[in-house]
C-alpha cells in the first residue's frame, strides 16, 4: 500500500509538471504568439534559416508538439510551402532540450553565501510563484500579467519536479533495479521510452522524470541513452496522429518529415553508440557513468543537436520521400483558379500599374467569387447541415484570408509607380473592395457557426422562424450577387442599384429583429436558440453593409467627388426624395416584406404548431 501512495505522489508531481509547462507555455505564446507566426510565415527556401527559427521558437513556448502543429497549421493555410517547413520541424526537435536545460538546476548545490544558492529549485521555484502572484493579482498590465503567467507556470513546473524527486528517493531501491534491467537490454531501454512517452504525450516531461530519478539516485549513461532515443520516438508519433486528423497532403508531409527524420536520426544514434562503444571509444568509464540531471540534459540536447545538424544538409532527400510517399489529392478546380490568379500577381510588373492593378483586379473577381460560394454554402447550411461542407466554409475562408494579404501587399507595392488617375482611382478602389470580400468572408463563417451551434445543442428553428431566415438570406444574397457583378463588370449603373435595396434590407431586419423580440418578451422563446437568431441576423445585416461599402466605392471610382465623401454622398441620397430611388427602394421593400407575410392570427411566430393548433413554449 505504501508503494501505491508514493506512485500516486510521483503522478501528482507529473501533472504539476506537465501544468506548469502549459501554463508558461501559454503565458510565451500570449506574449510572443503574433510575432511568432509573422516570423514563420516569413521563412524562406533555406532550410538553416528556419532551423534556427523552429529552434528559437520552441524554446520560447516549451513544446516541439505546439510549434511543429503551428507549423503544419502555416502550410494549411498558404503561408508556409511544404519545403518551407522541414528546417522548422529540424529545428523544432533540437528547441525542445531547452526544458531539461532549465531543469538541471535542480543539481545546484550550494551554501546560502552563494550567488548560486539563489537558483537552486527549492528556492526559485516559490519565489517564482510570488513573483507571479503579485503580478496577476496587484499590477493591472497586460505585459506584467503575461510575465506573471509565465513565472507561475515556471514555479508550478518546479514543485512539480521536487515533488516527483520526493517520491523518486522514496522508491530508489525498486527505481534502481528497473534501470540496472535497462543496462543490459537497450531495447528494453528504448520501448519503454516510446511506450511512455505515447502514453503522457510530452517528450520534456518524459526527460524530467528521467532527471528527477538520476538527481536522486543517479542513473548510468547505458541504461539512460535508449530511453531517450525512445523518447524521440514516440513524441514524434504523437506529434504525427495530432497533425494528420482533417489535414491537407502538404500538411501531411510536414508530419512525416518529422516521423521519418526521427526514426533516421534514432537509427544513425544506435548505429554510432554501438560502433564507439565496439572499438573502445565508449569505454567502461563513460557507459558505466553515473549521470545526474545535468548530464541527462546534455545527453539529450547531444543527441538531438548532433543528428539534427548532419541531417540539416539531407533535408531535400526527406522531402522528396514525404513527396512519394503521400501524393497530391486531385484539387478543386475554385482552388487551381485561385492559385493560377496568385501566381499571376508577378512583382516585374509593379513598374507597369495599369498591367500589375489589371492582375490584381482578377484576383479581387476571384475573391468576389468566393465569397459568394462560401454565402451560398451558408445557406445550405441552414437547411441541411453537413460537417464536410462546413470544413470547405473554412478552408475557403482560409483561402480568402490569403488573397486579400497577396492583393494588398501587390497593390500598396505598385504605389511608387502610380501616376496616371485612372490607376490611383483603380488602386483606391481595390483596396477597399479586397477588404469587403474578406470580411464578407469572416461573417459568413459566423453564420455558420451560430447554425453549428444549433446543430450541436440538437436544436432547430420552427418553421416561422426558419421562414423570416430564408427571407433575409435571399435577400442578402440578392445584394451580394449584385455586389459582386458590379465590381467583375466595373459596373456603376448596378452598383447604384445596390444601395436602395441595402435599406429595404435594413427594414427587413429591424422588422423580423422586433418580431423576435416580441417572441422573447412572451417567454415562448428558448433563450439559446434566440441568441444564434439575432445573432445570425446581425452577421447578415452586416454583409448587407459591406457589400454597400462595396458599391459606393466603386461608384468613386467613376465619380471622384464621393471618394473620401461617401457617408455623405450616402447620407444625401438617402434623403433626397430621389423618384427613381424610391422606386428601387419601394420595388425591394415590398418583394422581401411580401415574401415575409404578416404573422398568422391567433398564432405567434414561434408556436410549435400551425394556425389553429394549441399554443406552447418553443424554440425560435
Amino acid at each position: 500500500m505504501d508503494l501505491f501512495y508514493r506512485i500516486v505522489s510521483l503522478l501528482g508531481g507529473l501533472a504539476l509538471f506537465l501544468y506548469g509547462m502549459r501554463v508558461m507555455g501559454d503565458g510565451l505564446k500570449s506574449g510572443s504568439g503574433t510575432a511568432m507566426k509573422a516570423a514563420l510565415a516569413k521563412v524562406t527556401d533555406r532550410p538553416f534559416k528556419g532551423f534556427i527559427l523552429g529552434l528559437i521558437v520552441t524554446c520560447m513556448i516549451q513544446s516541439s508538439t505546439a510549434a511543429i502543429v503551428l507549423t503544419v497549421g502555416l502550410v494549411g493555410a498558404g503561408f508556409l510551402t511544404f519545403r518551407q517547413s522541414i528546417g522548422i520541424v529540424l529545428g523544432a526537435n533540437v528547441g525542445t532540450t531547452i526544458t531539461a536545460q532549465i531543469i538541471r538546476l535542480m543539481d545546484v548545490n550550494a551554501s546560502s553565501g552563494s550567488i548560486l544558492f539563489f537558483f537552486k529549485s527549492d528556492n526559485l521555484a516559490p519565489m517564482a510563484l510570488i513573483a507571479g502572484i503579485i503580478m496577476i493579482m496587484f499590477v493591472n498590465r497586460r505585459a506584467a500579467k503575461t510575465a506573471g503567467t509565465i513565472l507561475m507556470g515556471f514555479g508550478i513546473l518546479f514543485v512539480g519536479l521536487m515533488n516527483m524527486s520526493a517520491s523518486v528517493a522514496q522508491m530508489g531501491d525498486t527505481l534502481s533495479h528497473l534501470l540496472v534491467s535497462f543496462e543490459d537490454n537497450p531495447a528494453l531501454g528504448f520501448g519503454a521510452g516510446v511506450l511512455v512517452t505515447g502514453i503522457i504525450q510530452s517528450s520534456s516531461a518524459v526527460v524530467g522524470i528521467l532527471q528527477s530519478i538520476a538527481s536522486t539516485v543517479g542513473i548510468k549513461f547505458c541504461a539512460v541513452f535508449p530511453v531517450i532515443i525512445g523518447v524521440d520516438i514516440g513524441d514524434c508519433i504523437t506529434t504525427y496522429l495530432v497533425c494528420r486528423i482533417g489535414a491537407k497532403p502538404e500538411q501531411i508531409r510536414t508530419a512525416l518529415v518529422h516521423v521519418m527524420y526521427n526514426v533516421v536520426a534514432s537509427t544513425m544514434l544506435f548505429i554510432t553508440v554501438g560502433i564507439l562503444r565496439a572499438t573502445g571509444v565508449l569505454d567502461d568509464h563513460i557507459w558505466y557513468m553515473t549521470l545526474h540531471a545535468g548530464g541527462v540534459a546534455n545527453v539529450h540536447g547531444l543527441f538531438k543537436l548532433i543528428p539534427a545538424l548532419i541531417l540539416l544538409l539531407s533535408a531535400n532527400l526527406f522531402a522528396k520521400a514525404a513527396e512519394a510517399i503521400v501524393k497530391d489529392k486531385p484539387e478543386d478546380p475554385e482552388d487551381l483558379e485561385i492559385k493560377a490568379n496568385l501566381r499571376k500577381l508577378d512583382m516585374r510588373l509593379v513598374t507597369n500599374p495599369t498591367m500589375a492593378l489589371g492582375e490584381c483586379n482578377k484576383l479581387i473577381d476571384n475573391m468576389a467569387q468566393v465569397a459568394l460560394h462560401n454565402y451560398q454554402a451558408c445557406i445550405q447550411q441552414m437547411t441541411s447541415f453537413d460537417e464536410k461542407r462546413q470544413e470547405r466554409i473554412a478552408e475557403r475562408e482560409n483561402m480568402l484570408d490569403t488573397m486579400a494579404d497577396a492583393a494588398n501587399q501587390y497593390v500598396v507595392a505598385v504605389s511608387p509607380y502610380v501616376t496616371l488617375e485612372s490607376d490611383k482611382r483603380a488602386q483606391n478602389y481595390q483596396l477597399r473592395a479586397l477588404v469587403c470580400f474578406e470580411r464578407i468572408g469572416d461573417l459568413s463563417v459566423n453564420i455558420t457557426d451560430y447554425i453549428a451551434n444549433l446543430k450541436e445543442a440538437g436544436k432547430k428553428f420552427t418553421p416561422y422562424a426558419e421562414r423570416e431566415l430564408e427571407v433575409a438570406m435571399d435577400a442578402v444574397h440578392t445584394i451580394l450577387e449584385m455586389g459582386a457583378k458590379a465590381s467583375r463588370e466595373d459596373d456603376p449603373e448596378l452598383a447604384w442599384n445596390v444601395e436602395p435595396l441595402e435599406e429595404a434590407i435594413d427594414e427587413l431586419v429591424e422588422s423580423i429583429q422586433g418580431r423576435h423580440m416580441d417572441r422573447m418578451t412572451k417567454g415562448i422563446c428558448d433563450v439559446f436558440n434566440g441568441i444564434q437568431f439575432q445573432n445570425i441576423m446581425l452577421n447578415l445585416e452586416r454583409i448587407s453593409d459591406q457589400c454597400s461599402d462595396l458599391a459606393v466605392y466603386l461608384l468613386g471610382r467613376h465619380d471622384p467627388e464621393i471618394v473620401g465623401n461617401e457617408h455623405k454622398y450616402l447620407h444625401d441620397l438617402h434623403h433626397s426624395n430621389d423618384k427613381r430611388y424610391m422606386e428601387c427602394f419601394q420595388k425591394y421593400y415590398d418583394r422581401y416584406f411580401g415574401e415575409l407575410g404578416e404573422i398568422p392570427s391567433g398564432v405567434t411566430a414561434e408556436a410549435g404548431e400551425q394556425p389553429g393548433g394549441s399554443l406552447e413554449p418553443a424554440s425560435v
